[in-house]
């Protein structure tokens, strides 16, 4: 160092000094200091290397600025005044070196003068910090970039933080009761631009009619002041004492029916009808068939389920799918006139799918909770007992015939399709094959057919040598049978393979 010292300073043109410590340099600069690479006192002061940071303040002022006011993020970091740019920023890495070395990911946003609280702590940072642009002129204010979410387009003027809060721009602080009206109850969800349209906050009417003339049943003929009868809960509430003053007490789910279900005039001068009939009947399921005493099976509570006991009242309990059906499922007329059959039959034959042929007794198979679930058939009493997966087969796979007489019981009868030896090893598939599962087999190959499968035997499919019916053709035994096109001794060596090959590989030969 102090040769290169000596020799630029022996040097009498500043050209050629510069030129010798351009070659001297580690390395190129970064691009944006390219411009000053020809002249290393731009950055450089060789009699006083302390004075480098002051020489990169020199062209930093905005960063000069911060540190001199201990704002933004170079001025509030620890020791920043005895802190060298050098510590953070290196050079002569290339055209193409990172000298800003900053990583998005490990910054800590508290040491700005915008901590990222609430809601923005989970932006990205390209959602404030423009491409291209240093990250020290993202603004600052709300209204920078929440303006398009200003309800109050800025007639509240630009400190949003005053009622708002970072976590969500709907947490508000507002205190309305700082205003001559106060929000209660109902009044207190309610969205500010419900009652402030288009912003406007002054002038603001306070009686109820200016915003539930559209809610008022009445149609303003019991006048304007609704709180007389209703409260600022819900508009629903009203204090209106309906049984003493109408003679007809509100109970059960008539105490929270909408005052127009039952009165057709606003001025409530009509009469309306005080049997159940006299308003239920669009809801009377059974079309007038049970009469119009709704009150002997229907409460004021519930209009269903209903109380009517049928096995106490009918004679006929309902059980299983029968509790769940509709009391005009069976009951097509009047109950007066119409007297309904208590065997299955009398309802179920059309649904019967063996035609009237097994006797009206159905319920001696099927059960009540559905129809083809819960049989009490015990097939294993026929000639043909169920087992395996026969178990979970449905009838009708099997049974033709409404009479469920005639059924096939050879295999072949129903698994032909399935039968992947196409019929090459006979119609008895039980030889083989198990009902748990069609291809779950105990073929012994060995002991059935005098020519045991070992070694890579064992893995060839059974049509890979079976390729005609196994009762029709038989197979030789002899390894050239099926080798002769891999035997690379062209038959020189005769048929017998096995005495120098295994059944492990045919490449693997004893030579010894």
């Amino acid at each position: 160092m102090a040769l290169l010292v000596t020799l630029l300073g022996a040097t009498s043109k500043p050209a050629a000094g510069a030129q010798l410590e351009k070659l001297l340099m580690p390395g190129p600069v970064a691009a944006a200091h390219a411009q000053l690479e020809d002249n290393c006192s731009n950055c450089h002061d060789l009699k006083n290397p302390a004075r480098q940071t002051a020489l990169c303040l020199d062209c930093h002022k905005d960063i000069a600025a911060d540190l001199a006011a201990t704002r933004g993020a170079h001025g509030r970091m620890q020791n920043a005044a005895k802190s060298e740019c050098r510590a953070c920023h290196t050079e002569h890495k290339g055209r193409a070196g990172d000298i800003v070395n900053f990583s998005p990911l490990g910054f800590d946003h508290a040491g700005t003068e915008f901590p990222l609280l609430g809601g923005h702590a989970a932006l990205a940072c390209n959602a404030c910090h423009r491409a291209g642009e240093p990250y020290r002129k993202a603004a600052t204010a709300c209204v920078s970039c929440h303006k398009s979410n200003d309800a109050h387009r800025g007639g509240l003027g630009q400190q949003c933080q005053v009622c708002h809060d970072s976590g969500a721009w709907q947490h508000v602080r507002f205190d309305h009761d700082t205003t001559h009206f106060a929000l209660r109850d109902a009044h207190a969800k309610v969205a500010c631009e419900a009652c402030h349209i288009g912003a406007q906050y002054k002038d603001t009417p306070t009686r109820c009619v200016a915003c539930h003339t559209p809610d008022d049943v009445h149609a303003r003929a019991r006048g304007d002041d609704c709180a007389k009868c209703h409260t600022v809960v819900t508009w629903r509430t009203a204090r209106f004492d309906h049984a003493r003053e109408a003679g007809f007490p509100l109970n059960g789910a008539h105490g929270h029916a909408a005052c127009g279900a039952c009165h057709s005039s606003a001025t409530f001068q009509d009469k309306p009808p005080r049997d159940c009939n006299g308003c239920h009947r669009p809801q009377d399921a059974h079309e007038g068939r049970f009469g119009s005493a709704c009150a002997s099976c229907h409460d004021e509570v519930h209009w269903k389920p209903a109380a009517f006991d049928h096995a106490k009242s009918a004679k006929y309990a309902l059980i299983g799918a029968h509790a769940r059906l509709d009391c005009h499922t069976c009951h097509t007329a009047e109950v007066a006139l119409q007297k309904l059959g208590t065997d299955c039959f009398s309802c179920h034959s059309a649904q019967d799918p063996h035609g009237g042929k097994l006797n009206r007794a159905c319920d001696a198979c099927h059960g009540n909770e559905t129809w083809q679930g819960g049989l009490r058939f015990d097939h294993d009493l026929t000639k043909y007992p169920l087992l395996g997966q026969h178990v979970i087969v449905s009838c009708a796979q099997c049974h033709t015939s409404m009479r469920f007489a005639g059924a096939p019981t050879a295999c072949a009868s129903c698994h032909k399709t399935e039968d992947v030896h196409q019929g090459s090893l006979g119609q008895d598939c039980g030889a083989c094959h198990s009902p748990a599962g069609w291809k779950l087999w105990e073929f012994d190959h060995g002991k059935q057919s005098g020519f045991e499968l070992t070694g890579a035997h064992r893995r060839v499919e059974c049509n890979g040598c079976h390729r005609e019916p196994a009762d029709k053709v038989k197979l030789p035994t002899e390894c050239a049978s099926c080798h002769a096109k891999d035997d690379v001794h062209v038959g020189e060596f005769g048929r017998q393979c096995q005495r120098c090959h295994n059944t492990r590989s045919f490449a693997a030969a004893r030579t010894h």
